[in-house]
């Protein structure tokens, strides 16, 4: 492949999977006060693996958290303990937890169970 060719194929789209992801128990405040949020994710990550949950997490903060605070959400590269994650209703430990590979439709759901007192 030349330069131009390669140039050409940097520009193509990148295939996408649409999903739905909201945010509840008050992390939604992380989000710029956004509870549900309709995303069209590539396909892949930039090691060529398909997106899974992992990534999904990284791009959300990278693209979508307003707040500063990653670690109201981020423990260890992963949701810190006490969110719970849904993948499609489901416990998101029942699906593999962060290697879920994303499909096309799924809904995640990440809730705080985090309150102050």
């Amino acid at each position: 492949m030349d330069t131009a060719q390669a140039a050409a194929a940097e520009k193509l789209p990148q295939e996408t999977i649409d999903i739905s992801v909201e945010f509840t128990g008050g992390l939604e405040l992380l989000f710029g006060n956004v509870r549900k949020h309709k995303l069209a994710m590539p396909t892949s990550d930039s090691e060529g693996q398909r997106s899974n949950v992992n990534f999904l997490i990284q791009h959300l903060c990278d693209k979508y958290m307003k707040d500063p605070r990653r670690d109201m959400f981020l423990m260890n590269g992963t949701v810190r303990p006490g969110i719970l994650v849904l993948i499609n209703d489901a416990d998101w430990e029942l699906e593999g937890e962060g290697s879920y590979e994303i499909q096309n439709g799924d809904d995640i759901l990440f809730v705080s169970t985090l309150h102050g007192g």
